[in-house]
């Protein structure tokens, strides 16, 4: 098992390298999204309750969902942490000294890489099915409930929406550019089951992706992209995106030049783990208000 739920939301941070890139995306969602950390802070944020005798009692029924193998929630959140961990692990040591000072990407560039189009759109396409299952595990809903997800779309809002907000922005836009839906889709069409084969990523999590073998898993990451891009599209068009208004907006703490947007996509990759930090907070807040209900 991995560590207690309350352990995981104690120890997320409230200001790293993560944190601030996520908070460069409020001008997308603004106001969607609040760095909730802390169990006991999480919980009456979530509830307004200020008994301390029914915050102990939500927080060990929280506790005790999470630690339920018949429940989905332990699932989602190996989820959320090993889709950014192959990434993440390679790029945070090094950058742990440089959070409250601006850190000059060019200073970066002899240890970053930008990944080829197919390895990112493969990226991108792996992270968006994690929010597929892990949406169909917290919910306790079939894995491959699709259309169940894309209908809660319109629903999503705090850590939800921003994970999505910066999937979209992190691993879309900044790293393929402003037509990535059309580019990955592409992309996908042209993918054999031994590309999936040959990603660390994807040979992480291949057991929890419905579709029984290669083939099909690709089919079903196909099928999820396919769902989901309509969404993404409107989000981008509703909020007139562009690769340079992400980066401008990160600038805040990154000295970046437009000529480097897919070093940038490098950097975003080794020094964030955005869908561990968000995803964390999502099943935070999905246990205590179902510890709310059941008490």
């Amino acid at each position: 098992m991995s560590k207690p739920i309350f352990e995981l939301v104690n120890e997320l941070p409230t200001k790293n390298i993560t944190t601030m890139a996520l908070r460069s995306l409020d001008f997308v969602i603004p106001g969607q999204w609040n760095n909730l950390v802390g169990f006991e802070n999480t919980i009456r944020t979530v509830t307004g309750e200020t008994d301390e005798a029914l915050i102990q009692q939500i927080g060990d029924r929280a506790v005790y969902l999470y630690n339920d193998r018949s429940q989905g929630y332990q699932r989602a959140m190996w989820l959320y942490q090993t889709v950014d961990k192959t990434d993440y692990a390679l790029g945070a040591a090094a950058l742990a000294n440089k959070v409250g000072e601006k850190i000059p990407l060019m200073g970066f560039l002899n240890r970053l890489t930008p990944k080829a189009d197919k390895a990112q759109t493969i990226d991108l396409c792996l992270k968006l099915v994690v929010e597929v299952v892990a949406f169909c595990q917290i919910n306790g809903i079939p894995g491959d409930s699709i259309g169940d997800f894309v209908g809660s779309l319109g629903d999503y809002g705090g850590e939800n929406l921003m994970r999505m907000a910066a999937l979209v922005c992190f691993d879309g836009l900044i790293p393929l550019g402003p037509d990535f839906i059309q580019k990955a889709q592409s992309t996908i069409s042209g993918l054999k089951p031994s590309d999936l084969e040959q990603n660390q990523t994807f040979s992480s999590i291949k057991d929890t992706i419905p579709g029984g073998d290669s083939g099909g898993k690709l089919n079903f990451i196909g099928r999820s992209f396919d769902s989901v891009k309509g969404w993404m599209g409107n989000f981008v068009a509703s909020k007139a995106l562009t690769p340079q208004k992400v980066a401008n907006n990160l600038q805040g703490f990154i000295d970046v030049a437009d000529n480097k947007l897919d070093y940038l996509g490098a950097f975003l990759d080794v020094s964030t783990n955005y869908y561990e930090h968000t995803g964390t907070q999502t099943l935070a807040r999905r246990l205590i208000e179902r510890a709310v209900a059941e008490i």
